[in-house]
């Protein structure tokens, strides 16, 4: 694995805890990271505010897939997403 990558799993290779971030900046932005700082989200988006967390066997928010939020995780260390506004 090289240093840009995260290890989403633990040594047992279950699913680790995936933490959930929304941005100050941008009202409908958030993120999902590995660590509960977001070290990795990226600065001109934040600050940012950790929001929830997502248990090894709990599902994400919104029928989001587990499986491709632990693969942008390991790639890029963060997924961000939008939240979409029912009332527009």
């Amino acid at each position: 694995m090289s240093s840009q990558q995260l290890d989403t799993t633990s040594p047992e290779g279950s699913a680790l805890r995936i933490y959930i971030f929304k941005s100050e900046t941008r009202k409908h932005l958030r993120a999902f990271a590995a660590d509960p700082r977001g070290s990795k989200l990226p600065e001109h988006h934040g600050p940012w505010t950790a929001t929830g967390i997502i248990g090894p066997s709990s599902a994400p928010p919104h029928k989001m897939s587990r499986e491709t939020i632990e693969k942008a995780i390991a790639k890029e260390g963060f997924q961000m997403w939008r939240l979409v506004d029912n009332d527009a």
